[in-house]
């Protein structure tokens, strides 16, 4: 068996593991570095595997570090090979190609796996997740060898929504299939969800909320899908099914070790798991909000402390912005509640599909939705990471030309300095 020792292990190269990597460097700049990724790309962005898929974006350009990332960082990268078992006492991983790694320390980043919904036929040819490059991959070769004239996108959330948007540039008549009441139903409101059902219905979508697929079917002996049949018993039309329907932790590695779980990795503020020099980072972790910034927060902090220093997670708040049907749109921290001590603020433009939506408590900003028009997102941003007192502008915040220049002078100085601020 072949045997690689190395000062750091890291399992996963997405936003997590490349951070750590970074935060490695910044302390120890020669301590030796082994990366594991069971993909067989160098890195990519994959916030942009809708735009792939779309073919917007070339394979050429979804890196988000050049592929002498890990030559400069003097880093071994392993491509194409799973880690399968790990021994902590040992400090041990073992691979799916027969070689093992021994390390003193390690960071595992092996985020999230699709939740495949239990549906009779969904093993047939033409059902894809959408959570990888590869699956990417897959969907546009399918797509190119068979004559796809309807999908079906089980999932009307953040994923499922960027897979629908691709299928539509690539004319594909989309049904969406949402169990919530309305799609987005966890990041939006009933308002902004209805903006962006509004334009994805004139754009040919069908929407199906309040529903399930109950099975996907083919024809005769051919395995190939051909339609779904929905909870109420209507028959949708399908060459394509898109499953995404979330993510879950992907823990198989670190059961039946020490290492503590629950859904997730459990971890510290700094990013440790309760075995000492063995630490987790993304969508790995329990209690994390799975979107890119955060894990490549988490994993430039565990990359640090790996090498001895001293950083610590404080937490992050809940963001996701996305463009659908031409309409940009944001949502950051709390935006769907309606109890009685939040005050909300809201302005809509119903012709020029705009929406704007302020949650405060306490005179603090703890959460914004921004539909059509997100240009000064970045600076409510700061106020709810900032916890400014907002009770002097609040008759502001909603205009216009509300910007830098309408913040608190104390807050203002603050700020002085900062990059990519709106005035």
């Amino acid at each position: 068996m072949k045997t690689l020792k190395t000062e750091y292990l890291i399992i996963g190269n997405s936003a997590a593991g490349v951070a750590c990597i970074e935060g490695i460097r910044k302390v120890d700049k020669t301590g030796s570095i082994a990366v594991i990724s069971d993909e067989n790309i160098f890195n990519y962005s994959r916030p942009l595997i809708s735009y792939f898929l779309a073919g917007k974006v070339k394979k050429r350009a979804m890196p988000f570090r050049d592929k002498k990332f890990y030559s400069r960082n003097n880093v071994k990268l392993v491509l194409g090979n799973t880690a399968e078992k790990l021994d902590t006492k040992k400090r041990i991983a073992y691979l799916s190609h027969g070689e093992k790694v021994v390390f003193n320390k390690l960071l595992i980043a092996t985020g999230g796996s699709p939740i495949i919904p239990e549906i009779k036929g969904s093993r047939l040819d033409g059902v894809f997740a959408f959570t990888k490059f590869g699956d990417a991959v897959a969907i546009k070769d399918y797509i190119k060898k068979h004559y796809i004239k309807h999908a079906v996108v089980i999932g009307g959330g953040l994923i499922g929504l960027k897979a629908v948007e691709a299928l539509i540039e690539l004319g594909i008549k989309v049904s969406i299939v949402e169990l919530a009441d309305r799609i987005l139903s966890t990041t939006f409101d009933t308002k902004a969800s209805g903006i962006i059902q509004d334009a994805l219905r004139k754009a040919g979508c069908n929407i199906f909320t309040k529903n399930t697929v109950a099975e996907i079917l083919s024809k005769g002996e051919d395995k190939k899908v051909t339609s779904v049949t929905l909870k109420t018993r209507k028959q949708v039309p399908a060459d394509l099914v898109i499953t995404a329907i979330g993510v879950s932790p992907n823990i198989q590695l670190v059961k039946n070790t020490s290492i503590s779980i629950n859904r997730g990795i459990l971890v510290d503020e700094a990013m440790q798991t309760n075995v000492k020099d063995i630490y987790a980072a993304g969508d790995v972790c329990e209690k994390n909000i799975p979107i890119w910034p955060n894990a490549f927060k988490q994993g430039r902090i565990a990359g640090e402390n790996m090498a001895s220093g001293n950083a610590e997670y404080t937490g992050s708040i809940a963001m996701n912005s996305v463009e659908l049907c031409g309409i940009p749109t944001i949502s950051i921290g709390k935006t769907s509640l309606e109890q009685d001590k939040y005050e909300i603020l809201e302005m809509r433009k119903k012709e020029e599909s705009i929406y704007k939506k302020i949650v405060l408590e306490n005179n603090h900003i703890v959460g914004c939705i921004f539909v059509g028009d997100i240009e000064r997102a970045g600076i409510y941003t700061g106020l709810i990471i900032n916890r400014v007192d907002i009770s002097n502008i609040k008759d502001k915040l909603l205009e216009e030309d509300f910007g830098v220049l309408a913040l608190p002078e104390k807050y203002r100085k603050h700020l002085v300095g900062d990059v990519g601020l709106e005035v």
